[in-house]
């Protein structure tokens, strides 16, 4: 994978005061352990959380910065903290740390846990030290076998220096930090499936209320946050709500830098830290380097596989939640995916509904059979077979498995893209119904939502 500084062209370099995430990096891409980090101010901002800020003032700087998370879904980060109970006789208390990536196309949270694992280790003991969390959790893709092994290491280079265990920095609070790795399964990145994964059960999402805050992974309360969203709490304790407000673009409603990224058939696939804000086009141009050549552009996702696929003339928007919100989808992990003019829309449609519907953890009818119904329809509009009514029923998919009809998220952003695939590209569905085709057998009448 390629990160890339901050300007085009690589004409700006990364510094503390424009890329807090990133600005440890070194240029080989090899790790940055404990002496090294540091050297550049590593740790320091948990000792000012110990020394000069109580817990509820961690919550409240957290909270006024407007920290969103990170993973896709962009709750605030310093309301969920707010969550947690104040009672102090409730004392045994988690912290996870939601390192499941598995959105196609999105591997941010590896490069910050591979390059920069003590960056994840400060955010998790500042948090942990704010939410009065005594122990945390790391629930890793299994598949990370290299982020496994550094966050591993990291670990133990924090407990020898005294900043994990017990009495830390001699403030009498005790933290103890594991890193788990997961069986490898989609759902795992909804964090109650990951909190029964955590607890060796089913990864099934759990039904809410009660929330995670109030009765988490074996009962007790537990706040689950996402790597790229726990990396940026050291900076903002360390340099302030005003600071970090100020890194957007102007118009962006929120706050701060993000992990951005395009790949697809673009000249320079890569990951960059780039401001909220900043127009897509300037990521697809300046930093993606634009279409290769032979290829030009059809469409493109913002922020990974359940996002909605966006046209050309979109790439004006902002990258912020409202931005991409104000053109029909969500901003999503920010890694952006360019679809170029060679790629025939079924089937890339019907190889991500595949994935989809593979992943289910199969609690919810719409979900476990919509999934696969979705699947056979495509595969028959692919291969030339499809019959009067495919498209219709497919849309109809799109409505009933959509926000609200299932027991969590992970339908509506499989069918997201397919609803947005069909409204962009109808063509290329109806060349898939077979000449003078009838109505499918299976089906009375394409079903529509309400019916």
């Amino acid at each position: 994978m390629t990160l890339t500084s901050f300007g085009p062209a690589n004409r700006i370099a990364r510094t503390p005061e424009t890329h807090p995430l990133t600005w440890r990096l070194r240029d080989d891409a090899e790790p940055v352990w404990f002496d090294e980090y540091v050297s550049k101010d590593g740790y320091a901002a948990a000792r000012k959380a110990f020394a000069d800020l109580s817990q509820d003032d961690i919550v409240q700087t957290v909270k006024d910065s407007g920290l969103k998370g990170r993973g896709g879904a962009g709750f605030p980060t310093g309301v969920k903290w707010g969550l947690m109970p104040k009672d102090e006789s409730m004392n045994i208390r988690y912290l996870l740390c939601n390192a499941d990536e598995m959105e196609p196309n999105t591997w941010k949270d590896r490069m910050l846990m591979e390059q920069l694992p003590h960056l994840l280790i400060e955010g998790m003991l500042i948090s942990a030290r704010a939410l009065k969390a005594y122990r945390g959790y790391i629930f890793l893709r299994g598949e990370y076998v290299t982020a496994a092994k550094h966050l591993n290491r990291a670990v133990e280079e924090a407990k020898a220096a005294g900043l994990l265990g017990k009495n830390i920095l001699g403030s009498g609070f005790d933290f103890e930090l594991f890193v788990h790795t997961g069986a490898g399964r989609y759902i795992c990145g909804e964090e109650t499936a990951l909190i029964n994964s955590l607890e060796g059960r089913r990864a099934n999402p759990r039904s809410k209320p009660p929330f995670p805050a109030a009765v988490g992974v074996w009962g007790k309360p537990t706040c689950v946050n996402n790597v790229e969203t726990l990396c940026n709490v050291p900076a903002i304790v360390g340099n302030g709500v005003d600071w970090y407000k100020s890194l957007a673009r102007e118009g962006s409603e929120d706050h701060g830098t993000k992990l951005m990224g395009f790949s697809g058939k673009v000249k320079n696939p890569g990951l960059w830290e780039l401001p909220f804000g900043i127009p897509a086009r300037e990521l697809f141009e300046d930093y993606a380097g634009g279409m290769r050549d032979g290829f030009k552009l059809k469409c493109w996702q913002p922020g990974g596989a359940g996002t909605g696929f966006l046209l050309p003339e979109h790439l004006d928007a902002q990258m912020y939640a409202g931005g991409i919100g104000k053109v029909g989808t969500r901003m999503g992990t920010g890694l952006a995916m360019a679809v170029d003019d060679k790629v025939n829309m079924v089937s890339l449609l019907r190889n991500m509904e595949e994935f989809f519907s593979r992943e289910s953890c199969g609690f919810c009818t719409p979900c476990r059979d919509g999934l696969p119904w979705s699947v056979k329809l495509l595969r028959a509009l692919e291969n030339g077979q499809g019959q009067q009514g495919d498209i219709e029923t497919l849309l109809g998919l799109v409505g009933f498995l959509g926000p609200g009809k299932t027991f969590c998220a992970h339908a509506p952003g499989a069918v997201e893209p397919l609803g947005s695939a069909i409204k962009y590209f109808r063509p290329e569905f109806e060349a898939g119904i077979a000449a003078n085709s009838g109505l499918r057998p299976d089906l009375a009448r394409p079903i529509t939502v309400g019916a």
